[in-house]
């Protein structure tokens, strides 16, 4: 099948394949099925190759998406290959997880449904994996500069990826026993399978990075030695600090953290063994799980794997609509009602609902004291939460976890040993070459930005690479979006 123009009138959009609910909460296995080849071609054809690819302008990377649908739909699979991992470091974790914020910029979605551009993207990376495209390349001339990047979430990979390419000899530290930061221990395997993350890994092992697990920075590895042993410093740690809800009832057995939950499990799934007084399992059990958003909703699909008894989920905001509000125009990323694979597989959910205290019978929490709130315009045009006089009630529950977001950064250890300085929110100041406030040390990602998507980490972690590239030999020709 050959690229046709006039490809958008007559082919529909195929929406992704996902496994049986009954069959898939029964393991960790990815719930989707990777769809075939010539799918994918004729879902490419579907481009528009639009004379000003909004699609490009939304993608944080900068992704060539016309370029490289018009190469898929005319068979030029290495050519697809070639332009994605031009702009992009890790295609197969965004093509299974981001939200795709290029499909809502994508022209052809403003009178019909938009090409499928992530699931594009997933199938031309697991193309070069499965024919042997994606290889080793390591740099052919070292620049005898060494560069240390602590962190290896998505934007230190990016950084630490964009920095060997150019011939520095880099290391990565990393506090935790396995690569990947939270996309290895906070995001399930039935969204990432985590043999994705290690395949990666291995083929920039070959390509000349240095990986070091289980070296805590600032704990186990003094932060300013850093500054001595390497000729620049990128931290990309993350913004790991939990938001907590501090209310009364919090000391009682049966509430966590999302993160403390999510991560088990994954160690768990990856074989780790966790000692039984330490479990948190919702087999049996009803869970709520506070908060409305990804994270949440992972914790969702955790528990019905493990077998709980009942799944709800509360969000203190207003549920979102299901067409894109008037403030929200395309080709701008709407808020909208969204259902996940982990909702489809059973879960109450509820809006509009704050949570005053936790209720306990002997240690050990059974309810939720709840109110409903409503969400109105001062006169300064912000919006102002309000209980609903008379609406409380309780939610009955025998495990509670919080997913209400993260606060920002560790400034404990390694931020505070260093000496950095903070900007109004926590988060790591820095100019806009991305350097802190001492010179040499770099930073990105959410230690940099705040919590966000790991497609903007990526970026973030590519531009701080160009930078620090600048830094170190005066200009550079690495590609920076």
């Amino acid at each position: 099948m050959a690229k046709d123009i006039k490809g958008f009138l007559k082919i529909q959009r195929r929406s992704t394949i996902y496994r049986p609910v009954e069959e898939r909460i029964k393991d960790f296995d990815e719930v989707f099925i990777l769809r075939p080849e010539e799918i994918t071609v004729e879902q490419a054809i579907r481009c528009m190759d639009c004379g000003t690819p909004f699609c490009h302008w939304a993608c944080p990377v900068g992704n060539y998406i016309p370029e490289w649908n018009e190469a898929v739909a005319n068979g030029k699979w290495e050519r697809a290959y070639e332009l994605l991992s031009f702009t992009n470091n890790l295609p197969e974790v965004t093509g299974r997880v981001c939200p795709a914020l290029c499909e809502y910029g994508c022209v052809l979605g403003i009178n019909s449904d938009p090409v499928t551009i992530r699931e594009n993207e997933l199938s031309i990376i697991e193309h070069a994996f499965s024919t042997g495209l994606a290889k080793p390349r390591p740099p052919k001339h070292r620049t005898g500069k060494r560069v240390a990047v602590v962190g290896s979430g998505p934007a230190g990979l990016a950084c630490a990826d964009q920095l060997n390419k150019a011939g520095h000899s880099v290391v990565v530290f990393e506090r935790d026993d396995r690569i990947g930061g939270l996309m290895r221990y906070g995001i399930p395997d039935f969204k990432l399978r985590k043999s994705v993350l290690d395949r990666r890994v291995d083929l920039w092992k070959q390509e000349g990075i240095e990986f070091r697990t289980g070296v805590w920075v600032g704990k186990d590895y003094p932060a300013k030695r850093l500054l001595k042993e390497f000729d620049a410093v990128c931290l990309a740690g993350g913004a790991r600090k939990a938001r907590d809800l501090n209310i009364p009832g919090r000391d009682l057995k049966g509430i966590h953290l999302a993160l403390e939950y999510l991560i088990q499990t994954n160690r768990i799934v990856a074989g780790d063994k966790i000692p039984k007084e330490g479990l948190i399992d919702a087999k049996g059990k009803v869970v709520v799980v506070i908060g409305g958003g990804d994270t949440g909703a992972d914790c969702v699909g955790t528990a019905n794997r493990q077998g709980a008894a009942k799944v709800i989920q509360i969000e203190v905001l207003p549920r979102p609509p299901k067409e894109r509000p008037e403030d929200q125009p395309w080709p701008f990323y709407p808020r909208l009602f969204k259902t996940s694979t982990s909702h489809e597989e059973g879960c109450e959910r509820m809006w509009q609902v704050l949570t005053k205290e936790f209720v306990g019978a002997n240690g050990k929490v059974k309810a939720l004291r709840c109110v409903k709130v409503e969400w109105k315009k001062d006169e300064a045009g912000r919006w102002k939460m309000e209980e609903v006089p008379g609406s409380e009630f309780e939610i009955p529950a025998n495990l509670v976890l919080i997913a209400i977001g993260f606060l920002g950064p560790e400034h404990e250890g390694m931020l505070d040993d260093l000496g950095l300085e903070y900007d109004p929110r926590g988060n790591v100041k820095t100019d806009h070459r991305f350097m802190t406030s001492i010179k040499g040390v770099f930073s990105a990602g959410d230690m940099h930005r705040g919590q966000s998507l790991i497609v903007w980490a990526i970026s973030e972690g590519r531009k701080c690479a160009y930078y620090i590239d600048e830094y170190l030999m005066g200009k550079s020709a690495l590609p920076c979006f």
